[in-house]
């Protein structure tokens, strides 16, 4: 109705000022009627009422109108989960009928748009459609070819949808698939990121069934790396289960878990999970046994509380048991020291041994030093922390602790006073301990001085830190089954304090203790393999010389591949090398195996879309209600089904079967048009006669 009255014009015959005046003088004459109640001056007065509006000439107009070109989108799913199957193929053989049909039309333009997904984000495909509606003119409808698994599906209609207008379009699924498929995941409930060593991981795992009900049996299958199937569990999917894994050693242990394939599935690529567990010590134990107090001990007590994986002993000996004063025994606040507990009954229950500043001075019997020794030889970590103790006489070198010692200090100038700024030697370059310390920092280009160290006569082991003269400051050595180490001065703590900008003390006490402790990364001799923009990169460590290097490279199916390595310039006991990596296979497992002169690592490829692989489906279940609201269709790509594209009058209906329907919208010419008179002028005068009669008739009654 307000169209109808928007479209009338007046092209009135008598000037409007003059229709006002005489229809003002018959409301007069109306009035008088109305009060008297003469009807039939009410008649006569309606009589020229009418025949004034006849004048008044109202007219409708036809504006002539003009079909707008059309712009439709063509929006192709070109995601990870697209590799599957044959959808991929389905979809650009649609694409290519769809644009030449396109072509063929009238006044119709097709354009494409692809989205990847991925980047973790899955598939976003109504963000990528609402951009690229934005520079459409006048569109007309879209075309969706995909698999039906979108991760930003709205709950109402996208802007996407709508014209400038407010006018809904029509989205158009083409699926790729011939029906409603069906998937089974693995998914992991709860996993502990730390397990200590020797223990057994608890991990909750469930089986789900997609697009087909659940309950049905499934095995859960545990694949080693000597390319065995084991079964760990038995169940149904939709039901969680709890399974146990071992962790035998530190640092990270790969576990790949599969369930059983579901007949008939989309695929099988995430019917399996890698699970990744880092295996840590429980509380590692240190004694810190410290000589008169000193500015080092404060040092090694900072760090060591400051590690929350360590449980820290500490005790100084302030007191010699041969010492003699006036002091009554009952005024000491002191503890004696507990010799026989620490180095006799729990000695095997620390993991590292610290000895700073410590001078015998008959506090240890010699059994008690053999057991020290001994725990070393066992495998157990010491570290001792020299000063001007180390040449004086008594020392720990005169002890049976002076046969583990990697260096000896002479009593006689075995002490240089001077400044200098430690070094690390070629090999400290290259050893895991010294490798990665700092270089730049507050300090400028070389470490803050010391300004005392002890000289040396004999070392054995290696020597990673020196003086500017190459005099030994950090001497490490293996003896038996544990690890020594021997710090030729009792200054670093100078390097806390910022001397001259200090040094990286923290990061080489931590270093240090745990390299005695045996942490995996730290090892001398060690492989490792991580993988990075597709490409396997191994990384060789040794001390001792290696030639010809060739690393062996397992993948996922078990066949052998042999890789080079090549020494790194300037890094000795260093070989590298890196090897491209397929595009993962889709029903392979993801872990990479790489062994050399004995070592072995595991490595797993990055889970690179999580959200994608959720569900691999091909579904109309998620987009089925949009469809349904924008009018469009629904098509099966598998089943032959590519459908035609009609362009239709508005009202009508925009799909069928094998159809698809464009919308044609119509807009008014801005010149051009005609009218016709909304009163006729036999259409006034039948009814102005008529009430002129029945005005004259009242009037003869």
């Amino acid at each position: 109705m307000t169209d109808a009255l928007s479209s009338i014009i007046w092209a009135p015959f008598l000037p409007p000022w003059l229709l006002a005046a005489l229809a003002g003088l018959c409301l007069l004459p109306g009035l008088y009627g109305a009060l008297r109640g003469r009807r039939d001056v009410l008649w006569r007065v309606g009589a020229i009422l009418l025949g004034l509006l006849w004048l008044a000439n109202p007219r409708q107009i036809h504006p002539h109108m003009q079909t707008q070109p059309q712009d439709a989108l063509l929006v192709v799913d070109v995601s990870p989960s697209m590799d599957i199957g044959q959808r991929k193929a389905l979809v650009q053989q649609a694409r290519a009928q769809l644009l030449r049909q396109g072509r063929a039309l009238h006044d119709l333009t097709i354009h494409e748009l692809e989205v990847s997904g991925g980047h973790g984000q899955g598939t976003r495909l109504f963000d990528a459609m609402d951009h690229a509606a934005l520079s459409l003119n006048n569109p007309a409808g879209i075309f969706l070819l995909t698999d039906g698994m979108d991760h930003d599906i709205p709950d109402q209609l996208p802007p996407s949808l709508k014209d400038m207008t407010g006018r809904i379009i029509p989205l158009h699924l083409l699926l790729s698939a011939r029906g409603e498929e069906t998937d089974r995941r693995l998914r992991v409930l709860s996993a502990p990121p730390y397990v200590i060593i020797g223990q057994t991981a608890h991990i909750r795992v469930q089986v789900d069934d997609l697009g087909t009900p659940g309950g049905q049996p499934v095995d859960i299958l545990d694949h080693g790396p000597d390319g065995q199937t084991n079964i760990l569990a038995h169940t149904k999917s939709g039901q969680p289960v709890e399974l146990d894994v071992p962790v035998t050693h530190a640092g990270l242990t790969l576990k790949k878990l599969t369930a059983s394939p579901l007949p008939g599935e989309a695929s099988l690529r995430n019917n399996s999970t890698i699970i990744q567990l880092q295996g840590v010590r429980d509380r590692l134990r240190v004694l810190l046994v410290s000589g008169v107090p000193n500015q080092g001990a404060r040092v090694w007590r900072t760090l060591l509380k400051a590690d929350p994986s360590v449980d820290l002993v500490h005790f100084t000996i302030l007191r010699s048991p041969d010492t003699e004063d006036d002091t009554p025994l009952s005024d000491l606040a002191l503890i004696p020291f507990p010799t026989h507990e620490l180095f006799a009954q729990k000695i095997n229950s620390f993991d590292l041994i610290i000895l700073d500043g410590f001078r015998n001075q008959n506090i240890l019997p010699e059994s008690y030093l053999e057991n020290i020794a001994r725990y070393v030889r066992k495998g157990g970590g010491l570290l001792v922390v020299g000063g001007p103790e180390m040449t004086q006489p008594g020392t720990l070198q005169d002890t049976p602790v002076g046969a583990i010692l990697p260096a000896h200090v002479p009593s006689e100038q075995g002490i240089m006073t001077q400044p200098f700024s430690p070094r690390r030697t070629a090999l400290g370059l290259s050893h895991p301990v010294t490798q990665a310390l700092p270089e730049q920092g507050p300090w400028g280009k070389e470490w803050g001085p010391w300004y005392r160290a002890l000289r040396t006569d004999q070392t054995q082991g290696r020597t990673l830190l020196a003086t500017p003269s190459g005099a030994p400051l950090l001497v490490l050595d293996q003896k038996g089954q544990g690890r020594v180490a021997m710090l030729l001065s009792d200054q670093i703590w100078l390097w806390s304090r910022g001397e001259k900008g200090g040094g990286p003390q923290a990061e080489l006490l931590r270093r240090l203790s745990h390299w005695l402790m045996k942490e995996p990364e730290l090892e001398e001799n060690q492989l490792d393999a991580h993988i990075e923009q597709g490409q396997l990169h191994v990384s060789r460590t040794s001390l001792a010389p290696l030639a010809n290097v060739q690393a062996d490279i397992i993948d996922p199916d078990g066949h052998h591949a042999v890789l080079p390595l090549s020494p790194v310039p300037g890094r000795d006991g260093i070989w590298t090398g890196s090897l491209p990596l397929p595009s993962r296979p889709e029903q392979n497992g993801r872990i990479w195996t790489v062994q050399q002169g004995g070592l072995s690592t595991t490595v797993a490829l990055p889970e690179t879309n999580p959200l994608e692989d959720q569900d691999l489906r091909s579904t109309a279940t998620r987009m089925a209600s949009l469809v349904s609201r924008s009018g469009g269709g629904l098509f099966w790509l598998g089943t032959g089904t590519i459908p035609e594209i009609r362009q239709v009058a508005e009202g009508h209906p925009l799909h069928g079967t094998g159809w698809a329907g464009l919308p044609l919208h119509q807009s008014a010419l801005a010149a051009g048009g005609s009218s016709t008179a909304f009163l006729p002028g036999w259409l006034a005068l039948i009814p102005i006669l008529a009430m002129m009669g029945l005005g004259w008739w009242r009037e003869g009654r």
